[in-house]
């Protein structure tokens, strides 16, 4: 089996999140971090293939009543996540916006495994999906930049509190990707414009055949991977 090495660019998180290096240096990740990460590859393309929502089952990890594994609670959906005024919520730009703000959307996912990175240092599969996650939050803010709707700050940053332990995190994001991928099921039954529909069903498949897998991997084995198989970011 082929391996990949943890990658991740520091300037490009400045820039997609939308957050100033030295809030993003004093707050969850830190300068020494920072300077340790190297410069990630390519982007979410525009011509990779449309993928249908539904058809994959899901697996169904032991929740609590949040929907993730006990002792480990989602993020609350920050004031920054409400739909700004004059987006109609039944439009393309809502459904972007919702994948990006949701508290299982990317932006919350970004800051969850950056908390970890923070707690644990850089882990696997941590550190080589966050870098995903960063061009997954590129790819759903271009959507909303061709809608002319502003985009914030990251709100989770700073916010989601990693879990005591490696193993609980393992198990949680495993379930936080079960919910995220049903996410996207919803907002492509929703979605009208081709392009908005290639980028969510883009989105969908990473999660469902790349970061699903390896954090249940990584929940089979303890916590974390010594290294991470070949996936599709």
């Amino acid at each position: 089996m082929r391996f990949t090495t943890a990658r991740f660019d520091a300037a490009r998180f400045d820039t997609v999140t939308r957050t100033p290096r030295a809030k993003v240096a004093g707050g969850a990740l830190g300068l020494a971090l920072l300077s340790a990460l190297v410069l990630s590859g390519c982007t979410v393309g525009a011509t990779s293939p449309v993928v249908a929502p539904v058809q994959a089952p899901l697996p169904s990890p032991t929740e609590s009543a949040t929907g993730l594994p006990d002792g480990i609670a989602p993020p609350a959906a920050a004031p920054e996540a409400a739909l700004p005024a004059g987006v109609a919520p039944d439009s393309d730009a809502a459904l972007a916006w919702q994948a990006l703000m949701s508290p299982v959307g990317e932006y919350a996912a970004a800051a969850s495994y950056l908390a970890v990175l923070d707690q644990f240092g850089m882990v696997e599969p941590y550190a080589t999906i966050l870098d995903d996650e960063l061009r997954h939050i590129d790819a759903l803010t271009r959507q909303l930049d061709r809608a002319g709707v502003a985009v914030p700050d990251n709100p989770y940053l700073g916010v989601v509190v990693a879990p005591q332990d490696l193993q609980t995190a393992a198990d949680a994001w495993a379930a936080g990707e079960v919910n995220n991928v049903a996410m996207y099921d919803e907002l492509l039954a929703q979605a009208e414009s081709e392009r908005l529909v290639m980028v969510l069903g883009n989105l969908r498949r990473a999660s469902l055949e790349s970061h699903l897998p390896a954090f249940t991997a990584a929940a089979a084995a303890g916590g974390t991977l010594d290294a991470m198989p070949a996936h599709s970011p």
